[in-house]
């Protein structure tokens, strides 16, 4: 059996790549059950850059492949901001997804161009140096208030194209449709299951 660390302890994350891998006879490990307890810095200045700080960094200290994904939300009013900072945006102001949202709201308060879209971008690094990388968006509309209890970040605010509803209305499956990261990992679930049968 293929094992893959994922760089991540988060359990929503966690379940998606499991999901996701399930039909590639791949094991996935959560980075503190493969002994990662190092921070890291996300230095980088791409959500791509991020993913791939994050699985090299697994890779290199476990000698094991490793997938990672960093994500956010671009507001074109903000200038594609928060972007890469989405989750610690307003630091000192904002301390959960909550107060993020709120924040957001309050910077926008004035505009009148509300597009955005989000951005994930998944990054798999192998012990010989080899990198498979996947990203996607979703495109969509900020709305003027939170609408809806499904979904986190900012999903209450974001009204995705195509749709009457935000993205925290959606059911798991509509959502999983066309949301930035279940199209990324479609992406890379074809890539990897592509790489593993050129390595047998």
């Amino acid at each position: 059996m293929n094992r893959l660390i994922l760089a991540s302890d988060n359990a929503h994350k966690y379940r998606e790549f499991c999901e996701i891998l399930s039909g590639t006879d791949t094991l996935v490990i959560k980075r503190s059950e493969a002994g990662c307890d190092f921070d890291v810095e996300e230095n980088g200045t791409s959500f791509a850059e991020n993913a791939y700080i994050k699985a090299k960094s697994v890779t290199d200290h476990t000698h094991t492949p490793a997938v990672s994904d960093d994500s956010g939300i671009c507001v074109d009013h903000l200038g594609g901001g928060p972007g890469i900072y989405s989750a610690r945006y307003g630091a000192g102001i904002a301390h959960d997804d909550h107060e993020r949202m709120m924040h957001l709201l309050d910077e926008m308060k004035d505009a009148t161009d509300r597009s955005a879209h989000y951005v994930c971008s998944i990054c798999c690094t192998f012990p010989n140096g080899d990198v498979l990388t996947a990203e996607d968006i979703c495109e969509g509309t900020i709305l003027y208030e939170p609408v809806g209890s499904g979904g986190f970040g900012y999903d209450p605010i974001f009204r995705p194209d195509g749709y009457d509803r935000s993205m925290a209305q959606l059911t798991p499956e509509e959502k999983n449709s066309i949301s930035h990261r279940g199209k990324a990992l479609r992406k890379f679930l074809e890539l990897y299951k592509r790489y593993l049968d050129a390595h047998k």
